[in-house]
């Protein structure tokens, strides 16, 4: 028997027949609805709703998009909502994402056909940055409550938020205050309604009181539930990079297509070779190409042994593993120079089962064009009839191979099918060079290499070289010709004050460069006072968004000072601060980053072209891919596939990738997937009319979540 609620003026029965819904989410199995997995998302071109499909779009999450300030937008009615398949009610929407509470206007008929099918078919609905109010089930923050900037502020994810759908976090939820002088965050925060059943997840302290305001809090009222968010975010912000997993866990219920974890892998450049020190006095970097005419005297950085044993205590106290990007030659030279002996070499080949490695060529050549090096910056040189002169095939064959020899030859675990060139070199790099070296594609393949590393500042998106799949990794401003704290600042503040403070003028020139400094970094203080929580900050946010792209630092950091390790520390001493054990980072090899990256392509191109459906019915989740694309799914811990259980545990579910053949895939949700998704009666006291009639009032949006301050994690 169906319970009636009652909705403005209707029983839920009565407004559901008159939208030709199917009343009631309670049926036999024979008749139990089918739930596609897709997300609506009614947009009103806020940054709240942007980052909700941003965090879908990364996930892989299917999802139908709305914008309300579109005039050709299609109407949300019953039609758009739920039909019938094979006889069979369909909720076409598993979720459904507002930009507020109710965006519409009063008596809207579209607020109504959300109402009706959110009741029919038990789909939540996320508030994505509303006021506090009761039709919200919140009081108003006038009420005791505060409304305004709370930049800097902790939250807390409180115990019932720990238990439901933020259970990967520890706890801390910390607010971001990047700028003293620009707006970052606003919130209203307010404590739940006389009578209203409203479940705070996330917290912070109401100014001026000892109580705590709902910032993310479950309202359940009228049969719905609505995920209630009060405060504002971007994509690119912490605290929402925090929460995003949270809200689609609880908007999905743990089934839904694709997948997020968080990932971090670093690899270390030049190791066994020397990179050459930045010049305090020539602001270049003497024996590199920004040294003209062999300016300065070259003064090589190299690892030591001792460096070696810090580097594998480090690994060891953070559970985490380096890749060494090593070249063969500059051990061979350095035996060379002093009588056979290489004690670094020796360190670290009998250390070599410690590290992941991968080739970096033997003498760390430059394999794109012929460079004329006479002029800062170089170019390319030209043969007879112009065109470009190229570094030869067999040249890049001779780099990847004898590196490969010599890494054997010393018992190296190699992947062979790994490839790092020196700078990137050979592939396209603007402007001097902006197409690849046509030798580098049969060169990588007479050598059998399938992954070849860009530099994402330069190439960001995978694409085919030959027979390899690019790898592009994030360059940390932590630059190579520096092994101490000094030279950094020194070179930082070359680089990115103006002319007139003694710097390059780059910023002058390219006023869209993010890291100008308004004054010189001091010397002594500037590295960790400044440096290291910025490029802290911006590793950190590429990992929170679930980017499996790599870092590279190089061998110079890890020696002298060690300047990369304060970095490193800030990424992962303050992740794990944040996240609960059953959310660990992904260490990833370079090959297993270039397969994560090309499956997330296949699977982002086969939902783009409407390729792949995906449906719940009772305990069953039906999926259909096409042949050869990889399927990505989010489902309960002992769900299963054919009878064999699907995925890895992450986060508190199962994730994974699953191969189509083009058939369908069933999975076997367990019994412990059956939530209850019965309606929730009314509240006593609750105000259920003006709840589906009254349009949620304007919020505020502080500059700092309009533009990224002061620099978004792509950047």
């Amino acid at each position: 028997m169906k319970r009636t609620i009652r909705t403005t003026a209707l029983t839920v029965g009565a407004l559901t027949a008159a939208l030709g819904l199917q009343a009631g989410p309670a049926r036999a199995d024979a008749t139990a609805p089918r739930i596609d997995l897709r997300v609506l998302v009614v947009s009103d071109g806020g940054p709240a709703t942007d980052a909700i499909a941003a965090e879908l779009d990364a996930a892989g999450t299917p999802y139908t998009e709305v914008d309300l300030t579109s005039s050709t937008r299609p109407t949300i009615d019953a039609a758009f909502l739920a039909d019938t398949v094979g006889g069979r009610p369909r909720a076409k929407f598993q979720a459904v994402v507002l930009p507020n509470d109710n965006p519409f206007a009063a008596g809207s008929a579209e607020t109504t056909a959300l109402a009706a099918y959110e009741q029919s078919y038990a789909i939540p609905q996320v508030d994505a940055y509303t006021y506090a109010r009761p039709q919200a089930g919140l009081q108003v923050p006038t009420s005791g409550g505060y409304s305004g900037s709370i930049d800097g502020v902790q939250a807390q994810v409180t115990a019932a938020g720990r238990a439901g759908p933020f259970g990967y976090l520890d706890g801390a939820v910390p607010f971001e205050d990047n700028s003293p002088s620009v707006g970052e965050s606003y919130a209203y925060l307010s404590t739940p309604a006389p009578g209203a059943d409203f479940t705070p997840y996330v917290q912070a302290p109401i100014p001026g009181s000892t109580r705590q305001g709902s910032l993310v809090g479950e309202y359940r009222h009228d049969g719905r539930r609505e995920l209630v968010v009060t405060f504002v975010y971007n994509r690119y912000q912490q605290q929402f990079r925090l929460l995003a997993r949270g809200i689609v866990e609880w908007m999905t219920g743990g089934v839904r297509l694709g997948a997020s974890r968080n990932y971090f892998a670093v690899h270390v450049d030049d190791v066994f070779a020397a990179d050459d020190r930045w010049d305090s006095q020539l602001n270049c970097t003497p024996g590199d190409v920004d040294c003209t005419n062999g300016a300065g005297v070259p003064s090589p950085i190299r690892m030591t042994p001792a460096d070696v044993d810090h580097a594998t205590a480090w690994q060891d106290s953070h559970h985490f593993t380096f890749d060494l990007v090593y070249n063969g030659a500059g051990s061979v030279d350095q035996r060379e120079d002093n009588g056979g002996v290489d004690q670094l070499a020796d360190r670290l080949i009998a250390d070599r089962d410690r590290f992941r490695w991968v080739n970096h060529t033997y003498t760390h050549a430059f394999l794109g064009c012929a460079q004329n090096t006479t002029v800062v910056p170089w170019t390319c040189e030209t043969n007879a009839d112009g065109s470009t002169e190229w570094v030869s095939r067999n040249t890049i064959d001779d780099e990847i191979a004898t590196n490969r020899a010599w890494g054997q030859l010393n018992g190296l675990p190699l992947d062979n099918s790994e490839l790092v060139t020196g700078e990137h070199s050979g592939l396209r790099i603007l402007p001097q060079q902006p197409e690849d070296n046509p030798n580098l594609a049969p060169a990588l393949n007479d050598n059998g290499v399938g992954w070849l590393a860009s530099d994402n500042s330069r190439d960001p998106a995978q694409r085919q070289v030959g027979p390899a799949a690019t790898v592009a990794r994030y360059p940390m401003n932590v630059f190579y010709n520096a092994g101490r704290a000094s030279e950094e600042v020194d070179e930082y503040n070359w680089l990115y004050t103006s002319r007139a403070q003694g710097g390059s003028g780059v910023c002058e020139d390219s006023p869209a460069t993010t890291t100008c400094l308004p004054a010189p970094l001091d010397t002594g203080t500037g590295y960790h006072d400044y440096i290291v929580p910025l490029e802290t900050r911006i590793a950190l946010g590429h990992v929170l968004s679930g980017d499996p792209k790599p870092h590279f630092i190089h061998q110079s950091n890890l020696a002298e000072d060690r300047i990369a390790y304060p970095v490193l520390d800030g990424v992962l001493d303050g992740y794990d601060a944040l996240f609960a054990d059953n959310t660990p980072l992904v260490n990833l090899r370079m090959k297993d980053i270039g397969t994560e990256l090309r499956r997330r392509a296949a699977w982002a191109a086969a939902l783009h072209a409407g390729r792949v459906s995906a449906y719940r019915i009772g305990d069953t989740v039906t999926v259909q891919a096409p042949r050869g694309t990889d399927v990505t799914a989010t489902l309960p811990t002992g769900t299963t596939l054919g009878g064999t259980a699907f995925g890895t545990a992450y986060a508190g579910e199962t994730s994974g990738w699953t191969p189509s053949a083009g058939d369908t895939l069933t999975f076997a949700l367990p019994p412990s997937a059956a939530a209850s998704r019965s309606a929730a009666a009314p509240a006593a006291g609750a105000d259920t009319t003006r709840a589906a009639t009254a349009p949620a009032p304007p919020t505020e949006v502080p500059a700092g979540v309009t533009e990224q301050v002061p620099f978004a994690p792509d950047n």
